[in-house]
């Protein structure tokens, strides 16, 4: 049986939150889960390019998750993006209010896709793999820059149409594999708990944020609907924090795939009674979320799991791969943004505290000062 892991968890307000992120950290037992003397990756969450709440890592998850690290000691810190054929990294950071926190404390952004910031080398996992050494049976291919790091993830917590729910575990999809990951998603369960394996064996130390201060019910991650929470939550253990974000959403941890098959190889507790919970007790919550269904749900049915799944390699091997990539761009972009999420945007920045906040990050770039 895994060993008992701890997850620290907190209510909290637009006034305290930076405060309150630093105390979790500490409550999380954070300084002893990194190992000192390296570089500490942040790994932010940018699940659609446009500010949906509680798609993205919020710019108060960023700057408070740099304070507790900083004062804790670690000092090295450098953000790595990643892209996807259909978000726009750069656009992300900039909506999103992250590019005047990383001005502010000096803290460099590196790109898995740019050449001149990292390669993508060959790696022999130690561990056995479920599916990634059958789907990349070329070799599986990392990036260099990740091997050695800390790395310190900061997802959202909200709703997935592929894997219910997603977190820090499914975090690491994007940074790990290169565009070509959605070969994996037939398969995303064996797949996510691969990358935790591989993520065990290149850092010496992991550590995770979670925010839901606006959790995200519905149709995630990109077009999630926001519910505010007022919560947040820090772990060492990426699988815990994931089980317990699924718990408050209303889901049984142990019946989500990833996170079950996380916890039957060791890599994680994802049993709730097995999670040790500090800070505030919600332990009686269920927010009763579900995972809604979309024209993209449907497409991602019929491409991963539905009767043309047959013609995976037809169409996603091939350069028939753009028609799919622009459904789905021109899907999101041009009508579910123009049309819903950016009235939805505009009325939580408008009428929630937390909408509020994200104003004042857009005028004055970082509380901190």
């Amino acid at each position: 049986m895994p060993a008992k892991s701890k997850v620290a968890v907190l209510r909290t307000t637009p006034e305290t939150v930076l405060a309150d992120y630093q105390r979790l950290f500490q409550m999380a037992g954070g300084a002893h889960s990194l190992a000192p003397g390296v570089t500490t990756m942040l790994k932010d969450n940018i699940s659609w390019h446009y500010p949906l709440p509680s798609a993205n890592t919020t710019p108060w998850e960023l700057e408070g998750s740099i304070l507790a690290l900083r004062n804790a000691g670690f000092r090295d810190l450098v953000c790595v993006q990643n892209k996807t054929v259909v978000i726009n990294a750069f656009k992300g950071e900039d909506l999103n209010g992250f590019v005047p926190i990383f001005r502010h404390y000096g803290i460099p952004v590196k790109y898995n896709f740019r050449k001149e910031d990292m390669s993508w080398v060959e790696y022999k996992p130690k561990a056995r793999m479920l599916v990634l050494d059958k789907i990349f049976d070329k070799g599986i291919r990392i990036p260099d820059y990740f091997i050695g790091k800390n790395i310190v993830h900061l997802p959202t917590v909200k709703t997935h149409i592929y894997t219910t729910t997603t977190g820090a575990v499914k975090n690491a999809f994007g940074g790990l594999l290169s565009t070509y990951r959605h070969y994996t998603h037939s398969w995303i369960h064996e797949t996510l708990t691969d990358l935790l394996a591989i993520q065990k064996e290149i850092h010496p130390g992991m550590f995770a944020f979670m925010d839901g201060t606006t959790a995200g019910d519905g149709t995630g991650p990109r077009t999630p609907t926001p519910v505010v929470k007022n919560v947040i939550l820090a772990s060492a253990d990426q699988v815990a924090i994931d089980a317990v974000a699924a718990k408050l959403m209303g889901f049984d941890p142990m019946k989500i795939g990833y996170i079950r098959l996380a916890h039957e190889r060791g890599l994680g507790v994802g049993d709730v009674s097995q999670i040790e919970l500090v800070g505030d007790d919600l332990s009686g919550e269920n927010w009763h979320f579900h995972v809604g269904s979309n024209f993209h749900t449907f497409l991602a049915w019929m491409a991963w799991y539905g009767p043309t799944k047959s013609l995976q390699k037809l169409v996603l091997h091939t350069p028939l791969v753009a028609i799919p990539i622009f459904l789905s761009e021109f899907n999101h972009d041009f009508v579910h943004w123009p049309l819903k999420s950016k009235h939805i945007y505009e009325k939580w920045r408008t009428e929630t505290k937390w909408g509020k906040l994200f104003q004042r990050y857009q005028q004055e770039g970082v509380l901190s000062k």
